[in-house]
């Protein structure tokens, strides 16, 4: 696939409101490993290969194993993460997929066991903006570089 559009200089305004979402986020509730593995998830399921492969280089620069990058996608079956980090995970999906099936209850519940409202808040905003991004990143062609 090809670049269709440069996202960034076809719309500047709207780029840097979302850019404000970043700038937030990043001094939101909740700790940046955490945060790269949701958009990693977020990406993985959104099918965005420039996403999946900035996210994964993020995280590494971060610390994160590659180990537990491998496993993101097989979270659920794996004793890699902690309980925050998989109620994170599976309110991504379900987040992430909210056309298809609305939050369970029972992945509400564990969100609410490791997350106080404001990070509940800040995690689905998260998910949210790079749900987004996929979106743009798609949508328009944007390829990861070699």
């Amino acid at each position: 696939m090809m670049e269709r559009l440069n996202f960034y200089t076809a719309s500047p305004k709207a780029i840097k409101a979302w850019m404000a979402l970043e700038t937030y986020l990043a001094e939101s509730s909740i700790e940046k490993p955490l945060a790269e593995l949701v958009r990693l998830r977020s990406s993985q399921l959104n099918g965005c290969a420039f996403c999946v492969d900035m996210h994964a280089a993020d995280a590494r620069k971060d610390g994160e194993t590659e180990r537990r990058l491998y496993a993101v996608s097989v979270w659920r079956d794996t004793p890699f993460f902690t309980e925050r980090e998989r109620a994170a995970l599976a309110w991504t999906e379900q987040m992430t997929g909210i056309a298809q099936q609305h939050p369970h209850d029972a992945d509400f519940e564990a969100l609410k066991a490791h997350f106080s409202a404001q990070e509940m808040v800040d995690l689905t905003v998260l998910i949210s903006t790079i749900n987004g991004w996929n979106r743009l990143a798609i949508g328009f062609g944007k390829m990861p570089a070699l």
